[in-house]
């Protein structure tokens, strides 16, 4: 089986998270791919494979030479998220793409350009893998796994290549920040690892944003609006006052590169209470501490003007640039590097806009840099990934292997 076919039976699995559940995995159909995933790696002759009841499978390919070589791991995740439907994906690959609309769903007007999609030029004469405009794509982080199982096909097919012991594991609930907390590092037991999460082919990424959650409660007074004059506090205008405090610049449509960002990406309410939920992100751990002390200070000043309890701001640290953790072990980011160049890809070294689990394992003590999977417009009804992204990404895979050995 290509990884191609395997990423094709992957996506059928319905995989997305639920952050409300309060439980790991945070959905059972999670464990119900996992099972499968497991079965697969049996078959392939895989070692040491285990799943545990909170959805970490993790398998070993014992090394083929005999002299101690560090162990390097590859990670990727088993959940979807839950920002669109992920049941009844429906792929299908458009072959030698020719810079045209792709109609994923006719009859409902769905369509793929790269008039809104740029990007699809940069992949003219490619196989796309789309699905049918009514459900992701999954590519995120389907296409990862695929690419980590097939090259570890591929190294077992062909012997003459020289590793040393190879630990994969897939992992769930990542698309809603819980993917690191219960994976067991000592467990895992590799020396360093690689996170196939990232984007476009070439993707080297070993920084990341500083993340916060914050969830702003408005207190407010409801009395008759006829008789409101001095007594009314509108929940909802005081909210809108604390939206308006922020910089409105500095939101994610206005952002790229290394600048950071305040998301509103939930408000709810009436007079009486409003509720706003707000994700806060920045490379720089200064200026992400900066963003934190601002929304405390909006929230001070309407206290001030409306009374004492009427805004409250509760801040959660998510997760932290990766950066620190692997700078000191740059060989792990020149490693992947060379791989690219030696499987024909150009490296482009980046800093993601967003995170990724190897974010929090880096932080757990295994240095674990993000690397291309080869999907674009993740999480929603436009994602695409290139058959030869997935075949790119498969042949990185099994080269930091090889030169792994090599090199040490």
């Amino acid at each position: 089986m290509t990884a191609i076919e395997r990423f094709l039976k992957y996506v059928t699995f319905d995989t997305q998270s639920d952050e409300t559940t309060g439980t790991t995995p945070s959905t059972e159909k999670q464990m119900e791919f996992a099972k499968y995933l497991k079965t697969e790696l049996e078959d392939l002759g895989m070692k040491d494979i285990t799943l545990d009841d909170n959805g970490y499978l993790f398998a070993t390919l014992p090394s083929n030479v005999d002299r101690p070589i560090p162990v390097v791991g590859f990670i990727a995740h088993l959940d979807t998220s839950p920002d669109m439907s992920g049941a009844g994906v429906k792929p299908r690959i458009v072959e030698k793409y020719d810079g045209s609309d792709i109609v994923l769903c006719a009859e409902d007007n769905i369509v793929l350009s790269p008039r809104n999609f740029p990007e699809l030029l940069d992949h003219v004469g490619e196989d796309l893998i789309v699905a049918d405009g009514h459900t992701l794509l999954g590519a995120d982080d389907k296409a990862g796994i695929a690419e980590i199982v097939g090259a570890m096909a591929y190294l077992i097919e062909h012997p003459e290549i020289k590793h040393g012991d190879i630990r994969i594991g897939f992992n769930p609930d990542e698309e809603i920040g819980l993917g690191a907390h219960k994976f067991d590092v000592e467990k895992f037991g590799a020396k360093w690892a690689y996170t196939m999460d990232g984007g476009e082919v070439g993707e080297l990424e070993f920084e990341n944003f500083n993340a916060a959650s914050a969830v702003v409660q408005v207190k407010g007074l409801n009395v008759h609006p006829g008789y409101a004059k001095n007594k009314m506090v509108n929940s909802l205008l005081v909210a809108n006052e604390f939206v308006a405090m922020l910089p409105a610049d500095e939101v994610p449509a206005a952002t790229e590169g290394y600048e950071g960002f305040f998301h509103l990406v939930g408000m709810e309410g009436e007079v009486e209470h409003t509720s706003l939920t707000y994700i806060i992100r920045d490379h720089d751990r200064e200026k992400f501490e900066a963003r934190k002390s601002l929304m405390l200070e909006c929230a001070g000043k309407l206290n001030g003007k409306y009374g004492e309890g009427t805004v409250e701001v509760v801040l959660k640290d998510q997760y932290y640039n990766m950066r620190q953790q692997v700078e000191p072990l740059m060989h792990i980011i020149d490693l992947a590097f060379a791989a690219m160049q030696e499987s024909g890809v150009e490296p482009k070294v980046k800093a993601i806009r967003g995170g990724t689990d190897g974010a929090q394992l880096s932080f757990k003590g295994l240095p674990c840099p993000n690397i291309f999977a080869g999907g674009l417009n993740f999480h929603g009804r436009y994602e695409f990934v290139p058959v030869q992204s997935i075949e790119k990404a498969m042949k990185v895979v099994a080269k930091i292997a090889e030169l792994t050995a090599k090199r040490y």
